[in-house]
């Protein structure tokens, strides 16, 4: 069992000030990176079925990107499209990307799931880039929202067998995962609604989606607003029985035998009975308007709901305990604001847009340097907590990049890049 003691933690605080005052003491400066996993080449990126290590589970965080949608076909059955899926491969590899975040999963419009190519062509993705790197992690999402369409997939017999349930030839029923007494239903539209996870239907709904996912070789599974998913589950006991079960698939499915959860904490953790049900934490970043100087934003301790020294700790699912989860901050996407360019500070908004469309509006050289200060800044502030750099992710802003912001260079083979790619790459390589 792992524990940082506080001696341990003050030290982490003092790595920057002690690099640069120590730059030619060589031994000292690989204590400090080793401590706080900061990515490097000989890093160590080992799990398997006994668990991850915090050392290697901060060696992830620390090279972790999103790239929404990175792994669905590129002109599927539908209305929208998912191009440059050769320049993003690229891009993942060039920049060195260890953890890929959001890179296939469904908001609403279910039935997909029923295509052949969706699974073929993201299993496909994955395997080509662990033919490059074998390390490279993709993570599947399992989100807060179910739609009428859950009523066209069928339930495949390992579901029911793995619940100890009588295997049924049906589909799946939207109306078993909704909250008996209202609750959240019809939430983001009508005939899509959070399933309330104790339903059993959706607990089957969440554990077909993880064992689908990890199949097709991802290893870990964002779950989204836990919170409004576990509606009805104050003492987690839904949660707690439908991540046992996802874990004990991936002993026998999962590539490596063991799969990394996380989620969005506004009460800072997932914990039942002192334990984390989370190997780490996650959340957006909460940006702060700065009044004086319209559309610039910074981070704050403190600033509404935001994580900063607020990870909550206790003993991980891999065994070892901490005083606070390691976790990630990231460009979050939820819409506009009905004023967008106005500040409100008791908004999340940030002057009007959702996180990545206000990053998206700064100029180039802006957007470069807020990285390396976001970086920066939450190294010094809490260094439990880790930038996950924005790779690709939709916008709700006026854009000319098919509504998403990629990171990629910007190239004939990627037309439509933000240009942030060698900036991550050299963050990345200090």
């Amino acid at each position: 069992m792992e524990r940082r003691l506080p001696w341990m933690i003050r030290m982490r605080y003092l790595r920057v000030s002690m690099n640069r005052l120590f730059a030619t003491t060589f031994a000292l400066v690989a204590i400090f990176l080793s401590s706080t996993g900061a990515a490097a080449e000989n890093a160590d990126y080992h799990f398997d079925a006994n668990g991850i290590s915090r050392q290697v589970l901060e060696n992830y965080l620390e090279r972790a990107v999103t790239m929404a949608f990175y792994l669905v076909p590129e002109k599927p059955e539908g209305r929208r499209t998912y191009p440059h899926h050769d320049d993003d491969a690229r891009f993942l590899t060039n920049i060195g990307a260890k953890f890929v975040g959001r890179a296939i999963y469904r908001w609403g419009d279910e039935r997909r799931l029923n295509s052949a190519e969706f699974w073929a062509t993201a299993r496909s993705l994955i395997e080509a880039a662990h033919a490059d790197d074998p390390e490279v992690l993709f993570q599947g999402c399992l989100f807060e929202i179910v739609t009428e369409d859950v009523g066209k997939v069928k339930i495949p017999a390992w579901v029911f067998e793995d619940f100890g349930l009588p295997v049924e030839d049906r589909t799946f029923s939207y109306e078993a995962m909704l909250n008996e007494d209202g609750k959240f239903v019809d939430h983001w539209r009508r005939g899509s609604s959070v399933p309330d996870v104790s339903t059993l239907e959706a607990r089957l709904w969440f554990y077909f989606l993880a064992g689908a996912y990890m199949e097709i070789g991802c290893e870990a599974f964002h779950l989204g607003q836990i919170e409004l998913i576990g509606m009805n589950d104050p003492k987690r006991e839904a949660w707690s029985d439908l991540l046992r079960k996802i874990r004990e698939r991936a002993a026998g499915h999962a590539r490596r035998h063991w799969v990394l959860l996380d989620a969005h904490v506004p009460r800072g953790g997932m914990l039942k009975d002192g334990a984390s049900l989370l190997d780490f934490n996650s959340f957006p970043l909460r940006i702060k308007e700065v009044l004086e100087k319209p559309m610039e934003g910074v981070l704050k301790v403190g600033h509404l709901d935001s994580l900063y020294r607020k990870s909550q700790g206790g003993l991980t699912p891999s065994g070892w305990a901490c005083d606070s989860l390691p976790y990630l901050v990231e460009f979050d996407n939820f819409g506009r604001d009905r004023q967008p360019n106005v500040a409100d500070l008791k908004s999340h908004f940030v002057w009007g847009w959702d996180e990545i469309s206000w990053f998206a509006q700064q100029d180039e050289v802006t957007r470069n340097a807020w990285l390396k200060y976001a970086r920066d800044w939450i190294r010094k502030a809490d260094p439990n907590g880790h930038l996950q750099m924005p790779g690709c992710r939709m916008l709700s802003c006026p854009n000319e990049s098919a509504g998403s912001y990629r990171a990629n260079t910007k190239s004939p083979a990627c037309p439509i890049g933000y240009a942030q790619e060698e900036t991550i790459r050299e963050l990345w390589r200090e």
